[in-house]
């Protein structure tokens, strides 16, 4: 049997051991790091009802509410523990292993499909982000299941036929024909048995049942559509995605157009074939409309985060930065490992190049995917910084396709191995540095702490209004179990109140604080984030002109501080 026989034949068994390695990893230490104050927001939204959700994420949000929906129904399954809230995106996370592979096995070969699974199953990158309760491996899968939907219709002459013609014919097929008979003659026939059936087993009986390729391109169809849709509702940056898919589809229409006869003349066909113009517009248009109901949501959201938005302005070193974390994130501070990484993918990189000479359409498909949504951030954040690496994850897709093939330009078996292996390696002491090292903000001690000296009566102040969120999600649990009584304020106003959830001090509201505090006897400050709410120190030095600082912990992410009358 020949090898590549060999690999067809393991390659399920391969993916499927792959996914749960990539599974394990990403469940591996799940609830060991706290929940910062990102996380904790999405569990407060999803913990509101559907209505009141949408209106919060509206009002103070700049993400649409697909993965807030999710995770609402999710936590009433299976409850908002750390543990219970981030497996929602593991099991996300761990469903896009297969989905690369079924891209790659598409467009080159399983060897391609199988190199790629690896290299997104042992991505330290993806596998933090898939410990998160936020919507990045949404993000992710979407995207990957319409990438693959849309794979397929380049790759399927069917795609010029009108959207919904397959169905049309399947559907009347199932009305005109009969059930298909059964062989009498054999000793054991079951055909009187379903001519007497009644119910639904009478009408699935009934009909013809055709094979599911019958209608497999109009399913690629509007498996595209949905998805293209969903990944729009995972993230606001997004509509990048749809953006890069029209650049890409539309340019190789142009092209076809252009070289139709030279085509048909040398009887070769490009790697990838553009499906119908009027195929494209309805689909688009299908999308357009899937997606609708956020859109004044998110032109409310993009003017807000025009107007104001706490990223810092992207440069070199932040685009340098992107790239490595998508590839090795342990190696960030060690300039001399990363660029030996750095030349080991480039090699890697320039292998793929050469797989692709003569399936350019395939490159120009996968760079555009990575290219566009990366310089799509880039030039919004020249007018209002948007650019962070969390919101370009699904570039990880079309980046780690490139580089498998690369890798499954090597041919001989042996030599993938080892440079899977190598990667595979490389990544996995990557993740290691990550269970290891890395640390999230610590609002389990800050809670505690609080409610160890807390008394009936006392103010706790949140000079960011965000901070009270995650703070709750620790202290309800002492409230409920201590019967502890504690007024809870952010400041300079409320978010709760006003809907704002990040104020920044000013002069202008010392005196609204100092008659605050003058009503109680004793003041807790959570500080966090006082690099955007209070960078000149304001709220401090007012309550220490007030009152006396008695007692003070710091805790990764910020401080906390108690206050007293003298």
């Amino acid at each position: 049997m020949s090898e590549e026989i060999d690999i067809e034949e393991l390659a399920p068994w391969l993916v499927f051991f792959v996914t749960l390695i990539g599974g394990g990893l990403r469940v591996l230490l799940l609830d060991n790091k706290g929940m910062w104050l990102d996380e904790t927001f999405s569990v407060w939204l999803a913990n509101h009802s559907v209505v009141d959700m949408l209106q919060w994420i509206a009002k103070i949000d700049q993400h649409p509410p697909l993965y807030y929906l999710l995770l609402h129904y999710w936590i009433v399954l299976k409850g908002d523990t750390p543990y219970c809230v981030r497996l929602l995106s593991v099991l996300l996370g761990a469903g896009t292993i297969p989905m690369i592979y079924l891209i790659g096995k598409r467009m080159s070969g399983v060897v391609m499909g199988l190199a790629a699974a690896v290299l997104l199953a042992l991505s330290p990158f993806n596998i933090r982000f898939a410990q998160e309760t936020r919507m990045y491996t949404l993000l992710t899968f979407n995207a990957a299941v319409a990438i693959y939907a849309l794979v397929r219709l380049l790759t399927d002459s069917r795609s010029v036929r009108p959207i919904g013609s397959q169905f049309r014919e399947y559907l009347h097929a199932w009305r005109t024909s009969g059930p298909v008979e059964e062989d009498t003659g054999r000793d054991f026939s079951y055909k009187d048995e379903t001519l007497n059936q009644t119910g639904l087993r009478a009408w699935i009986f009934r009909h013809r049942w055709l094979p599911i390729q019958t209608i497999e391109t109009d399913l690629a169809w509007v498996t595209f559509i949905v998805f293209s849709a969903a990944t729009m509702l995972s993230h606001n940056t997004a509509v990048l995605f749809p953006l890069a898919a029209n650049i890409f589809v539309l340019g190789l229409m142009l092209f076809q157009a252009h070289t139709c006869v030279r085509i048909k003349q040398s009887g070769s066909l490009p790697a990838f074939e553009a499906p119908s113009f009027w195929n494209w517009v309805k689909a688009q248009i299908g999308i357009f409309l899937l997606w609708s109901p956020w859109i004044f949501a998110f032109i409310n959201q993009a003017g807000s985060v025009y107007q104001e938005f706490g990223l810092p302005k992207p440069d070199w070193d932040t685009v340098i930065q992107a790239l490595g974390s998508f590839l090795n994130e342990s190696t960030l501070d060690q300039p001399g490992q990363m660029q030996r990484i750095w030349i080991l993918y480039a090699l890697v990189l320039c292998l793929g190049l050469l797989h692709y000479r003569k399936k350019i359409s395939q490159f120009l498909f996968l760079a555009a995917l990575f290219a566009i949504p990366f310089l799509g951030e880039l030039i919004v954040s020249i007018r209002r910084p948007v650019f962070y690496d969390q919101a370009l994850i699904l570039t990880t897709i079309p980046l780690f396709l490139i580089l498998a093939a690369g890798i499954a330009q090597l041919k001989f078996r042996l030599l993938i191995i080892i440079a899977v292996g190598i990667l595979g390696i490389i990544n996995l002491f990557s993740a290691a540095d990550y269970y290891r090292f890395m640390q999230k903000e610590d609002w389990s001690t800050t809670a505690g702490y609080v409610a160890k000296f807390a008394q009936k009566d006392d103010l706790v102040l949140f000079n960011t209004a965000w901070g009270q969120i995650p703070f709750d999600y620790y202290f309800q649990t002492y409230e409920n179990l201590y019967f502890i009584q504690v007024k809870k304020q952010g400041i300079p106003v409320d978010m709760f109140d006003s809907g704002i959830p990040e104020s920044k001090m000013t002069d202008s509201d010392i005196p609204g604080l100092i008659s605050l505090v003058n009503k109680h006897n004793r003041v807790w400050l959570v500080y966090s984030y006082n690099w955007y709410t209070d960078p000149m120190g304001l709220i401090p030095q007012t309550l220490v002109s007030e009152m006396e600082l008695t007692r003070k912990r710091d805790f990764y992410g910020g401080q906390v501080q108690l206050y007293e009358t003298p």
